[in-house]
C-alpha cells in the first residue's frame, strides 16, 4: 500500500510527458530554419557539390542583408520574382558566376559557403537590369552581366587585403565599383548596352504639403527595405522583411526603423514626395541600422542609439550632391566607421 502513492505519480508523469516533448520541438525545429542554419550547412558537407553550390547562391542572395540563410535567400528570390522575373534572373546569374570565379581563385571555401563572395554580384545583376534601357528579356546583357560579375571577388580580395590593415570591412563597396565602372563605359547612348539617361535638377522642386499621402508613406517602409535589391514594390519589400525575420527578428526591427528614418529625414528636408515614396530615403538608413544595430555589435541602448544616428548620417547622400547614382554608398561609409 505504501507503493500505491509512486505508482500514481509516475502514471501523471507519464501523461503530462507527450505535451511536454511536443512543447520542446517545437522551438528545437525553429532552430533549424532560422539563423544562420549551421546544422543543415553541416548535413550538406558530405553530399554532392552541386547541393553545396546552390546552398552558396541562395546564402549570397541573402547576405545582401547581412543574412546567411538558404531559406531566406529563397524568400528574397520570391520577393524578385514578384517585382520583375528579369532582374530575379540577372541577379541570379552574376551570384552564380561570381561564386564560381570565388571558386576558380582559390578563395576562401569558409567565406564561399557563407555566400560572402556573392551578394556583390547578386546586386550587379539586378541593377544593371534596372539601369537597362532595353528594358525586359534583353538576353544578351547576361554576357556583360557575367564580367562584372566576375570583378566582383578580386575587388573583394584586393580591396580586404588593404582594408585589413585598418580592421575595416570590404561590405558593397565591390559592388558600387563594377556598377559604376559598367555605367561609366556604357552610358545612354553606347550602340550595344545602352542604360537610361540621367538628367541633372535643374530646379528646386514644389513641395506641396496638402499632397501628402498618408497611405503611400506608409507603403514606403517595406518599399524602402525592397530598395535595397533595386525594387520599389511593396510586397516584394514586405516578403524582404520576412525573409530577414526568419534568419533575427532584431534584425529584422532594425530594417524597418531605418526605413522609417529615412522617411522621416526625407520629409524633414522637403525631399520631393515621388522620392520618398519609392522607397529611395530608406535603403541606406535601413542597411546601416541593420549592420550597426542588429549584426556587428551586441545590443545595448548606446549601440541602439549608435544605429539610429549612423542611420540618419547615411542619408546624407553623395548623390545628392554630385547628381550621379551612387547605391549604397553613403551606408558603406558610415556603415564602416
Amino acid at each position: 500500500m505504501e507503493d500505491s502513492p509512486t505508482v500514481v505519480k509516475l502514471d501523471q508523469g507519464g501523461n503530462q510527458g507527450p505535451p511536454v516533448r511536443k512543447r520542446r520541438c517545437l522551438p528545437k525545429a525553429l532552430g533549424y530554419i532560422t539563423g544562420d542554419m549551421k546544422e543543415f550547412a553541416n548535413w550538406l558537407k558530405d553530399k554532392p557539390q552541386a547541393l553545396q553550390f546552390v546552398d552558396w547562391v541562395l546564402r549570397g542572395i541573402s547576405q545582401v542583408v547581412f543574412v546567411s540563410n538558404p531559406i531566406s535567400g529563397i524568400l528574397i528570390l520570391v520577393g524578385l520574382l514578384v517585382q520583375n522575373p528579369w532582374w530575379a534572373l540577372s541577379g541570379c546569374v552574376g551570384t552564380v558566376v561570381s561564386t564560381l570565379t570565388a571558386l576558380l581563385l582559390g578563395q576562401d571555401r569558409s567565406a564561399i559557403a557563407a555566400g560572402l563572395q556573392g551578394y556583390n554580384a547578386t546586386l550587379v545583376g539586378i541593377l544593371m537590369a534596372v539601369f537597362s534601357d532595353k528594358g525586359n528579356y534583353f538576353w544578351w546583357l547576361l554576357f556583360p552581366v557575367s564580367a562584372m560579375s566576375m570583378t566582383c571577388p578580386i575587388f573583394s580580395s584586393a580591396l580586404n587585403s588593404v582594408f585589413c590593415k585598418w580592421d575595416l570591412p570590404v561590405f558593397t563597396l565591390p559592388f558600387n565599383m563594377a556598377l559604376s565602372m559598367y555605367l561609366s563605359a556604357t552610358g545612354h547612348y553606347n550602340p550595344f548596352f545602352p542604360s537610361k539617361l540621367f538628367t541633372p535638377v535643374t530646379s528646386v522642386p514644389n513641395v506641396t504639403w496638402s499632397d501628402l499621402s498618408a497611405l503611400q508613406l506608409l507603403k514606403s517602409l517595406p518599399v524602402g527595405v525592397g530598395q535595397i535589391y533595386g525594387c520599389d514594390n511593396p510586397w516584394t519589400g514586405g516578403i524582404f522583411l520576412g525573409a530577414i525575420l526568419l534568419s533575427s527578428p532584431l534584425m529584422c526591427l532594425h530594417a524597418a526603423v531605418g526605413s522609417l528614418l529615412g522617411m522621416a529625414a526625407g520629409l524633414s528636408l522637403s525631399a520631393p514626395f515621388e522620392n520618398i515614396y519609392v522607397g529611395l530615403w530608406g535603403f541606406n538608413s535601413s542597411l546601416t541600422c541593420i549592420a550597426i544595430g542588429g549584426m556587428f555589435m551586441a545590443l545595448t541602448w548606446q549601440t541602439h542609439l549608435l544605429a539610429l544616428a549612423c542611420a540618419r548620417l547615411s542619408l546624407w547622400e553623395l548623390e545628392r550632391v554630385l547628381e550621379i547614382s551612387t547605391p549604397s554608398f553613403s551606408f558603406y561609409c558610415w556603415g564602416s566607421t
